[in-house]
């Protein structure tokens, strides 16, 4: 079943996708090396309940925080915890929202200091690459359109796409129908119809596409112990032009300061 939203359904929407990106910017604010994970976390939840919100993850399939932290070769689901960020770190910071009946996610990669250029390459390369993919979602193309044009960019430079996890239909539900791939065919897949609302999130990875899970049940990193990157917006299916809910231009405002 694919949820189509009303007008007014996504305007509910779009406050909670904003909300995450105002909450990711409070991160960027204390960011830096030698700052523990677990602080963010901190921070993040109690910005989302002085909004009025409830944090989107914690306790979801019994996630136990706030936000997914995942540094460096760790791809997603990365718990918060005791250990400090160091100065050459990249981290994915992942983000949820739960307000009036709806759900953000959005998820934004950090540089933690000074940070090695290949690896910002691969930030910036990715963050592109979710805009290639948000240009194919609009009404009258399929879902396979997205996932070739993330994959097409990042695999034209020596980077592989993480096939064991995919971006996802987004609403009432956290996780909803469709499953959307950050690889495929043109033309393959369900047809996008406008109102569908998709979290898109590459992940894409400096080495091979291969992951492993952790023995803590969450966290996902890459086999080779390569970086990955990871960013994520919601968006609304429109005719000619995708409708971004999720927004980074809080963060980048804070992260141009610095």
């Amino acid at each position: 079943m694919i949820y189509i939203k009303t007008d007014e359904e996504v305007e509910i929407q779009r406050k909670s996708s904003l909300l995450v990106g105002k909450t990711l910017a409070e991160v960027a604010k204390i960011i830096r090396p030698g700052i523990a994970t677990i602080e963010l976390d901190r921070v993040a939840e109690t910005f989302i309940r002085d909004n009025g919100a409830e944090p989107g993850f914690k306790g979801y399939g019994g996630f136990p925080a706030t936000l997914c932290i995942s540094v460096n070769d760790e791809v997603v689901h990365g718990i918060p915890g005791n250990r400090e960020l160091k100065d050459g770190d990249i981290a994915s910071i992942d983000c949820g929202t739960l307000m009036n009946g709806f759900y953000g996610d959005s998820a934004y990669t950090f540089a933690v200091g000074e940070v090695d250029k290949e690896i910002l390459l691969l930030l910036e390369r990715t963050k592109q690459s979710l805009y290639l993919g948000i240009e194919q979602a609009v009404v009258g193309k399929r879902v396979g359109d997205i996932g070739h044009a993330i994959q097409k960019y990042v695999e034209g430079f020596g980077y592989s796409v993480v096939r064991d996890l995919v971006g996802h239909g987004v609403g009432r539900n956290l996780h909803e129908n469709p499953e959307v791939p950050n690889f495929g065919r043109r033309g393959s897949g369900i047809k996008l119809k406008s109102g569908m609302c998709l979290a898109i999130e590459p992940m894409i990875n400096l080495g091979v596409k291969e992951v492993a899970q952790d023995e803590d049940g969450w966290t996902i990193r890459t086999k080779d112990a390569q970086p990955s990157a990871h960013f994520e917006h919601d968006v609304v299916v429109r005719n000619g032009k995708a409708d971004i809910l999720s927004t980074f231009e809080y963060i980048e405002q804070v992260l141009n300061k610095k």
